[in-house]
């Protein structure tokens, strides 16, 4: 399984849950003990060696919070999503 990257873009973030329920492997959850200067739970990823790289989170959000990288080996990485326009997979 590929490696990947994920950023948020945590003062964007509005805590839709679209991505969390968009998440094959379901690693996203919002972050309840902390909001974002919107006064929002922010999102992040609970468990980065689940993820895919497929990048649904990113290609799903409104508000292009979600940037992600696949670490296809060693010192090179692939953008696959970023801010929602990415080159896809």
């Amino acid at each position: 399984m590929a490696k990947s990257i994920l950023t948020f873009d945590d003062g964007a973030c509005k805590g839709c849950l679209l991505c969390v329920d968009a998440c094959p492997p379901k690693i996203l959850e919002l972050e309840m003990t902390r909001v974002n200067s919107k006064g929002y739970n922010p999102v992040f990823c609970n468990n980065i060696d689940k993820c895919t790289a497929c990048a649904i989170c990113a290609r799903i959000c409104p508000d292009s919070v979600i940037k992600v990288e696949r670490i296809e080996s060693e010192g090179s990485m692939t953008k696959v999503e970023q801010n929602g326009n990415g080159v896809g997979v």
